[in-house]
């Protein structure tokens, strides 16, 4: 069953089998809500801190089954907001910070990864974005410009020439590319479920199949019992909206994804991303991909419309048009896979804040804590997170606890059908400023409209 969820659930070692569920009440120090990347990664930095904590994690499904085990598999040094926004709500030497902590995720999911034994098949290539147009070419040279005047250097984030660009891999008309140092590429759902089997063995209990019903200070009440604890951790991301009161609180964007079949070493040739970089080019509407371990590519890209009221459609994961525009732009960069085997389509909702900033935060005076909103950008961003709530949590002083996004609060979303009108306007803006810039070459005004509509 779970096999058909993503090409990475379909290509794990072993098939995923559910724990058991909450079988009745129980009583803990901290509960997770919540299976996914930002969950583990708080419960994993929890146990090594404090080993007598008690740790409970429930979920609705099994671990890994949202968005941490369905992305593209990109351990990212961005976030879903610029160091330039970082800046402006804080100070250049504070967004600085707040991306060089971020930069240290990525190399310590591959610490992590080595030391505990999980093959989630890491490769820290960087990421590569290809301008293909002259508007993407000004667009990708002003964000590195900016990132610069920042405090970050060349060596974080560069701009490449044309040849140097095909060097790295070998896509259609392009006229430069902005190369990113920090980012890795995993397998997700290894990496998800290998990090579920580890906080095991560090004495977390996780119990599977237990829907959430509602949560406050001090409790979490499921289908199947309560669970009491001095401190509540949300972590449900783009399900946030399946808990009380919190409609508005997370906007659930659907991303899609393929996956080809094994690529032949002649076809690879000529795409290159041999040291495994991830790959996308500089249009609005996002596109990302990598080179997998087993030498296919996995691609996927925004687009799908905002469901009316956050609901969520499975059909909209599994079979989508969407998926065929995404198909069309992997042949439009790399023509030699058009005819290559189709074999995966899936996709699922990643969580967007209303001003696209990510937050981590503990309110002491409850007990009740947060991470997320990393619109799209969550590997490594979940680590760091979860790494600065265990922290929070058993008030250990460290470089991260009083970074930027701690304490964030971003706006709710507007009320229905308001945010449905504003999401997927946002949207259409994109597409067709994309569309407008391939035509002309200039930057589309309609994007200016995207980003007015969305914050």
């Amino acid at each position: 069953m779970y096999s058909q969820l993503s090409f990475w659930h379909d290509t794990l070692p072993e098939p995923v089998a559910p724990r058991p569920a909450l079988p009745g009440d129980r009583d803990c120090d901290v509960a997770i809500i919540g299976a996914g990347f930002t969950g583990l990664w708080t419960a994993y930095h929890l146990a090594l801190i404090d080993p007598s904590l008690r740790i409970i994690v429930v979920e609705r499904d099994v671990a890994g089954f949202g968005a941490s085990g369905r992305n593209g598999g990109w351990a990212l040094g961005e976030y879903g907001v610029s160091p330039m926004d970082i800046a402006k709500a804080s100070s250049p030497e504070a967004a600085v910070r707040q991306m060089r902590a971020l930069y240290d995720a990525v190399d310590d999911i591959g610490r992590v990864a080595t030391t505990e034994g999980i093959d989630c098949h890491y490769a820290k290539g960087g990421s590569i974005s290809w301008a293909r147009n002259r508007a993407q070419l000004a667009r990708l040279e002003a964000g590195v410009s900016a990132r610069h005047t920042v405090g970050l250097t060349s060596d974080d984030i560069s701009m490449l020439g044309a040849d140097e660009a095909r060097v790295v891999g070998n896509a259609t008309d392009i006229l430069g590319a902005r190369f990113m140092a920090h980012v890795a590429a995993v397998h997700p759902a290894r990496l998800v479920c290998g990090l579920a089997h580890v906080v095991e063995r560090l004495g977390v209990t996780i119990h599977e199949e237990t829907a959430v019903l509602s949560t406050g200070a001090g409790a979490v009440l499921t289908e199947h019992g309560t669970v009491t604890a001095e401190v509540v951790v949300r972590a449900t991301e783009g399900y946030t909206r399946d808990l009380e009161g919190q409609r508005r609180t997370i906007a659930p964007f659907y991303s899609l994804m393929v996956a080809t079949a094994p690529l032949s070493p002649d076809v690879l040739a000529e795409i290159g991303l041999a040291d495994r970089p991830t790959f996308a080019d500089g249009r609005n509407m996002t596109i990302y991909g990598q080179r997998t371990a087993d030498g296919r590519l996995a691609f996927g890209g925004r687009g799908a419309p905002y469901r009316y009221g956050s609901r969520i459609d499975t059909a909209t994961e599994r079979n989508s048009p969407i998926h065929d525009l995404i198909v069309a732009s992997l042949c439009e960069l790399f023509p030699v896979v058009s005819g290559v085997e189709i074999t995966h389509r899936w996709g699922g909702v990643l969580g967007i804040p209303r001003d696209w900033f990510p937050s981590v935060a503990l309110d002491r005076r409850t007990g009740l804590a947060r991470a997320g909103g990393y619109a799209g950008d969550g590997v490594a961003a979940a680590k760091l997170a979860g790494h600065t709530l265990a922290e929070l949590i058993t008030r250990t002083e460290s470089e991260r606890t009083d970074l930027p996004w701690v304490g964030h609060v971003s706006r709710r979303w507007a009320p229905e059908p308001f945010r449905w009108l504003g999401i997927n306007s946002g949207l259409w803006a994109a597409r067709s400023g994309d569309r407008a810039e391939a035509r002309t070459g200039r930057p589309s005004r309609r994007v200016e409209l995207l980003h007015r509509l969305l914050h």
